[in-house]
């Protein structure tokens, strides 16, 4: 079989996943709930590294290790935010003041929003595509790759267990998790997560123009910490928490895990 162009694989993966997000945009018009957009979000990256996999023309073995490492770690993170979040039928807080804010324009930003995701998972797929395109050996720096993908998808899946036993106690309820790596972080799932995008990213240099992959976590960090990470969960988090938050926010690295800081006046980062 002649292998694909690397475009039209791109290609591809941008026609499955603005179809899959037209479909769940279809579905939240009847449910008025967004929250299934994460999760889609999530599994999708798990089926493009799937797809360029199975029609890369690059080193089977890469390829193998490509669509194990990305799918594990997508279809895990799909998983939990399923059963954490969008299955409960209740509209995720970020989403319910996105609709209350565009009001009667809601359904046309949403279509549009929902298809914002798709073609960041394109672009965000780059380093699986550059992957399963290199035809050179696996040597060092895979092995590094996939020593950080573990400490990456260790340590995501200990945060948000940490956060759903604490959720679990109605004793708690109101309160800031500041417990485990939540001591140390504000948001340690989102620090192990773009860790997981490093990892790709190394994946990918072995392959001619492999130092694209690294736009990868540079564009994931700037959506954490600037757009849709960060920002708009502590938004939700102070009108849900109030000054419990706050006084989270000023003794606990927002980020990177780190050292508390006790009586500061001014956030850590």
């Amino acid at each position: 079989m002649t292998p694909l162009p690397l475009s039209i694989l791109a290609g591809l993966g941008w026609v499955l996943a603005a179809l899959a997000m037209g479909a769940l945009w279809l579905v939240q018009r009847r449910t008025r709930d967004a929250t299934t957009v994460d999760v889609a979000w999530a599994a999708l990256l798990g089926v493009m590294a799937v797809l360029y996999a199975l029609l890369g023309d690059g080193l089977p073995a890469r390829r193998l290790l490509v669509a194990l490492l990305v799918a594990g770690a997508t279809w895990r993170l799909a998983l939990h935010l399923w059963f954490d979040r969008a299955r409960k039928g209740v509209e995720d807080g970020r989403y319910a003041a996105l609709r209350a804010k565009w009001g009667t324009a809601a359904q046309r930003n949403f279509f549009w929003f929902f298809q914002a995701q798709a073609l960041l998972d394109v672009l965000l797929s780059l380093p699986f595509l550059l992957a399963c395109a290199s035809s050179t050996p696996l040597g060092g720096l895979d092995l590094v790759a996939l020593l950080l993908w573990a400490v990456a998808i260790c340590g995501e899946a200990l945060a948000d267990a940490q956060l759903a036993a604490f959720k679990a106690e109605p004793a708690q309820r109101g309160r800031t998790c500041r417990r485990g790596l939540w001591s140390v972080s504000r948001h340690p799932n989102y620090f192990f997560q773009w860790l997981l995008w490093c990892s790709y990213a190394l994946l990918a240099l072995s392959a001619p123009m492999g130092w694209i992959g690294l736009a990868s976590p540079v564009l994931m960090l700037v959506l954490i910490l600037c757009v849709t990470g960060i920002p708009p969960t502590e938004a939700q988090a102070l009108r849900t928490r109030g000054e419990d938050y706050r006084e989270y926010q000023r003794t606990t690295s927002a980020f990177v895990p780190w050292f508390r800081k006790h009586g500061a006046q001014g956030r850590t980062v």
